[in-house]
């Protein structure tokens, strides 16, 4: 396990890559939703459908919690993938995001 400190970095390292891989998809014509990152939280903002996802680490847990489509997803910081993945899927960060932001857009 992970002590606070090895946590951190390991979050904001994570949640930059995310927030740049967010501001590409942002830049794409017609992606739907605009991204912020504000205290170390990530927020992604929808028009149509309104709607928020937030994103965002969750030091007393060491997970990076990602609350959207009505639903709490918690990653665990997984050592041999060197990445925050879902533990019941097996999604690293990015990827999740993807998806959900995916399925929001659809809906």
């Amino acid at each position: 396990m992970q002590d606070e400190l090895e946590f951190r970095r390991a979050a904001e390292s994570a949640l930059e890559a995310l927030m740049q891989h967010l501001i590409v998809r942002e830049e794409e014509i017609d992606a739907g939703f605009e991204v912020e990152e504000q205290g170390g939280v990530l927020h992604v903002e929808f028009e149509a459908p309104p709607a928020k996802f937030v994103v965002t680490p969750n030091a007393p847990m060491r997970q990076i919690w990602i609350s959207a489509l009505s639903t709490s997803f918690k990653l665990d910081w997984e050592p041999a993938a060197n990445a925050f993945v879902l533990p019941r899927t097996g999604e690293q960060l990015t990827p999740l995001l993807d998806r959900l932001i995916k399925e929001h857009l659809a809906s």
